[in-house]
């Protein structure tokens, strides 16, 4: 996988993340109150790896990157939260659930790799 592809992965991911958010929030409840933190996660997923293109080293690429992959795990958290408690928007979420997945593994390889280069 090339940058491109990750940076328009987690575009595409981070615009998923938007729109389930607006539609939580006109239906208000939990899933209102657990958007808040879905928006704020899944949208720093794309920005960190985006900061770490212009990256002043390799070790504040690895740190970027790392922050995006923490917020990929974040994300995944209130997604996992989110199937539990909005039972009816699982067939939504679960596809969200396993891209975030697949992000998770991916920013890993790009650290493991990175740290391996040194």
């Amino acid at each position: 996988m090339d940058k491109k592809d990750i940076k328009k992965r987690t575009l595409k991911f981070s615009i998923r993340v938007v729109n389930l958010c607006k539609f939580l929030r006109e239906n208000g409840g939990t899933g209102y109150d657990l958007s808040k933190q879905l928006i704020k996660s899944g949208t720093s997923i794309g920005a960190n790896i985006e900061e770490s293109q212009n990256a002043e080293s390799k070790r504040d690429f690895i740190h970027k990157m790392s922050i995006a992959l923490k917020e990929a795990r974040e994300t995944n958290y209130w997604l996992k939260i989110l199937i539990a408690t909005e039972t009816k928007l699982e067939q939504r979420l679960l596809p969200l659930l396993n891209e975030s997945n697949e992000l998770i593994a991916i920013i890993h390889a790009i650290i493991k790799n990175s740290k391996a280069q040194n």
